[in-house]
């Protein structure tokens, strides 16, 4: 009998591994996708994963859906171990009734949000879905609901990475722009509020999927996504970098990797890597590159805003999140894309205990009536906020230019950075020598009798007087002027003093963010 019983159950659990069955399991791999179950195999470390609510099916008799047998109701959840360290997942089995979202479905992924704030974890949610069961009607949207409150109440607690490994449309989006991090796949995974379809009854527009919302759209035009990878096996393995990067949860650090790569390492490049020329440019990801140990970096956004870099890098073995200008894209300028990228950035940093580094070289905000009537004022805003907001340690390191409110919004003294270091390229000023000498000697140069030299005459003045560091450190807004081959070891040392640090804001409810 026992030995009938034990049949029964593997017989069972055979049933719900299959999904919606060959055929459907062969049209999913057609499509260049994975399963759930093979997706999760991926993520997991080999044999950690233990799934949960594996019987769980669905209630409803509607259209004919009493008769229609669901397998794990369309969603694979539970947990196990990425690196040794315990993360929860659910994975949408597009196999089994598209992936739709019933009432039980939403059940089962909400059991284990809630399951990952209580023990402190990481929650990645493998999203490949047709939306809303339309047969459960209200009740699937009651369950985008519970997931979309869970998203909030935990963000900011644990990291929550969405993975778009297929269709995500409707409301189901709003889970995954909640979450911390979403990766798509570049020609599999498409994210959109309207399909092509409803968008050209209503508005006469033709547009494919992949244009609308498909990942390259996502990863570099909208924003909404923060990477893009090759195929399922090439995100997953990324979505694994990305958590090695991050600490469990808001009252943990990330964990220390060992690293053979000196931290007094000098970088003797560093001394003639800015040019002299003040309106040429160079790559900012070269300096980050020859900064970190063993020239490693992970991107963050690395395809959207491309004037400000956004990434993770180590020092000494501990996870940085470093916010760079990049002057050889708009010439570093902030505008309202990078502040927005930036900001949110920062604010996860700042809520995940990661350290920040700033690297600057930031001619000033972008000019244009596009950015103005596009709210910069509103957008720039963000980015200061964020700053001002962080309690992290905060190190910011001038490489060359630093201008006006630019400078500013880049992290300075006042807004809170804790070590501010330059190199002696640094221009740190309201302006750049050329424009600040048409205003400040304005008449000398028009009442000269020779204004072309008067005016080279008076721009040497002022990038004499102003355009250097010297000023700032001396009125101690740097806290030292550094030879460039040594920045490496300064900022090493500068975060190893700043580890103990503990700083609290007033007590309140929340902050009110310029969104």
């Amino acid at each position: 009998m026992a030995n009938a019983k034990l049949e029964e159950l593997r017989k069972r659990k055979a049933e719900v591994a299959q999904g919606g069955g060959e055929k459907r399991i062969e049209s999913q791999h057609k499509a260049g996708k994975l399963t759930a179950r093979e997706r999760i195999k991926i993520l997991f470390d080999e044999g950690s994963f233990v799934e949960l609510d594996v019987f769980v099916h669905h209630r409803s008799n509607n259209f004919d859906m009493g008769k229609t047998y669901a397998p794990g109701d369309g969603v694979v959840t539970g947990y196990g171990t990425v690196d040794g360290r315990l993360v929860y997942a659910y994975a949408q089995d597009f196999t089994v009734l598209g992936g739709s979202l019933g009432e039980y479905h939403a059940n089962k992924i909400v059991k284990v949000q809630e399951m990952a704030l209580r023990m402190g974890a990481p929650i990645v949610g493998l999203n490949d879905s047709g939306g809303a069961r339309i047969q459960e009607g209200v009740g699937s949207l009651s369950g985008f609901a519970k997931i979309f409150y869970n998203n909030t109440i935990s963000s900011g607690v644990i990291p929550q990475i969405s993975v778009i490994l297929g269709p995500c449309a409707g409301g189901a989006v709003y889970s995954p722009a909640i979450t911390d991090f979403i990766f798509m796949v570049d020609g599999t995974s498409q994210m959109f509020i309207t399909g092509p379809q409803v968008i050209e009854t209503v508005t006469g527009e033709k547009i494919s999927a992949e244009e609308l919302g498909g990942a390259r759209t996502h990863n570099t035009k909208s924003g909404v996504a923060h990477f893009m990878g090759k195929d399922d096996e090439d995100t997953l393995n990324m979505v694994k970098e990305l958590i090695s990067y991050l600490p469990s949860n808001n009252l943990e650090v990330a964990p220390p990797v060992p690293t053979t790569d000196d931290v007094n390492r000098l970088i003797p490049e560093f001394d003639e890597v800015v040019p002299d020329n003040p309106n040429k440019a160079y790559d900012m990801y070269k300096i980050i590159e020859k900064i970190a140990d063993d020239g490693k970096y992970f991107d963050v956004a690395g395809g959207y805003a491309k004037n400000i870099i956004t990434c993770y890098i180590r020092l000494a073995g501990n996870t940085i999140g470093v916010v760079a200008n990049q002057p050889a894209v708009a010439a570093g300028c902030l505008d309202i894309n990078a502040s927005d990228k930036a900001a949110r950035f920062v604010r996860r940093c700042d809520a995940f205990n990661i350290p920040l580094l700033v690297l600057e070289d930031v001619p000033g905000f972008l000019p244009g009536t596009d950015q103005e009537t596009g709210g910069i004022i509103r957008h720039g805003a963000k980015l200061l906020y964020a700053f001002c907001e962080a309690t992290v340690p905060k190190v910011t390191m001038i490489l060359r230019k630093a201008y006006g409110g630019a400078y500013i919004a880049m992290c300075n003294k006042e807004l809170g950075a804790d070590v501010v270091l330059a190199w002696p390229t640094a221009q740190i000023a309201v302006m750049g020598a050329a424009g600040a000498a048409n205003i400040v000697f304005k008449n000398d140069i028009k009442n000269a009798e020779d204004p072309v030299a008067m005016r080279e005459q008076k721009v040497a003045e002022y990038e004499e007087k102003f355009n250097n560091p010297y000023r700032a450190a001396e009125l101690g807004y740097v806290e030292d002027v550094i030879e460039p081959r040594e920045a490496r070891q300064r900022l090493v040392s500068a975060f190893d003093m700043l580890e103990s640090k503990r700083e609290s804001l007033p007590a309140k409810k929340h902050g009110n963010i310029p969104l």
